[in-house]
């Protein structure tokens, strides 16, 4: 059997996993639920199942395991493996590829999923070919991830690019993150159920008042594309707004890094792709400076819900050398 590849995408919800062979072509799928709530070793058990899963389900020993790759949230020293904490997952001090190695007796790379994902979408997808790329993901939080010189930038402490902190107005809302005014703040599916919610209150009229009635309910991408494609016009008003907010941060970032593209993606762009590249297209010139606007293109990520997964192919490859 050829050499082949397991690519995984760990995330506090499911853990996304796929063997991929040489030709870099996804041969069978795995999926489970992270269930992070059970802790450390039960997350850890997790992944494991998923992997065996996998090699069972294909067939194949560990002898045609070449490699492991992941993206996993957090802050993760890519050099050591350790995750040294993740939001909303069970590790500090992690060393997640001491793990896998002991148990598979193959290679594990792991990186941050959203600087994961934005490797992928160079290397496969809607960046490839270019040497210099911003990516910014718009979900529940905003992820991105950078592309300088035809490498991945994750700064000194591994912990680079958290686009979705940049700060766009001092004075502006509470992040979770504890800052005010992130971008995070304004262009995230919290952000836009934030604004959402307080049109209801207000009594603005929206076919979005009983999906939103439970106290914690954070928007799905779906019932948002759902309201704005009937006119709902809270919804449009509501997510206008935060793409406006998105072509401030997008421009901020062309100014700093002058890009030859910047991708979106994310829940967001994805049911909406439309709609966010009208509106960010349409005010970016307010924010970025023109010469270097003119050189950078603006696009949607192409790999979707596979980005991790051929981000972590990459990372086998720019890591390890195969």
């Amino acid at each position: 059997m050829a050499d082949l590849f397991i690519c995984l995408d760990i995330g506090g919800s499911k853990i996304l996993g796929a063997i991929m062979n040489e030709k870099d072509e996804i041969l069978c799928r795995v999926k489970k639920k992270t269930k992070p709530k059970l802790g450390r070793d039960a997350v850890d058990d997790r992944i494991k199942s998923v992997i065996h899963e996998l090699m069972s389900s294909y067939g194949m020993d560990k002898k045609d395991l070449k490699a492991i790759g992941a993206g996993a949230p957090g802050v993760i020293d890519t050099k050591s493996g350790n995750v040294r904490i993740a939001p909303n997952m069970p590790w500090t001090d992690h060393p997640l590829r001491k793990i896998m190695e002991e148990e598979f007796q193959a290679p594990f790379v792991v990186g941050n999923d959203v600087n994961v994902g934005v490797l992928g979408e160079w290397k496969y997808g809607a960046a490839r070919g270019y040497s210099n790329v911003v990516g910014i993901f718009m979900g529940t939080g905003i992820g991105g991830g950078i592309i300088i010189d035809g490498k991945l930038f994750t700064g000194s402490g591994s912990a680079g690019a958290e686009i979705g902190h940049m700060i766009i107005n001092t004075e502006g809302p509470l992040c979770n993150c504890g800052q005010r005014g992130c971008l995070e703040a304004y262009s995230s599916k919290v952000a836009i159920t934030r604004e959402l919610k307080a049109g209801i209150e207000m009594g603005i009229p929206t076919v979005l008042k009983d999906v939103l009635k439970g106290k914690d309910e954070v928007i799905r991408s779906n019932d948002l594309k759902k309201a704005v494609l009937r006119g709902d016009q809270l919804a449009t008003s509501t997510l206008r707004r935060a793409a406006y907010y998105l072509a401030a941060g997008i421009g901020n970032l062309i100014n700093i890094f002058n890009p030859e593209i910047v991708i979106l993606g994310g829940g967001v762009v994805e049911a909406l792709e439309d709609e966010v590249l009208s509106t960010v297209k349409s005010n970016i010139s307010r924010f970025a400076w023109s010469h270097m606007l003119e050189q950078t293109q603006i696009k949607a990520a192409q790999l979707k819900d596979d980005a991790v997964l051929y981000g972590a192919r990459a990372l086998i490859s720019e890591t390890l050398g195969y």
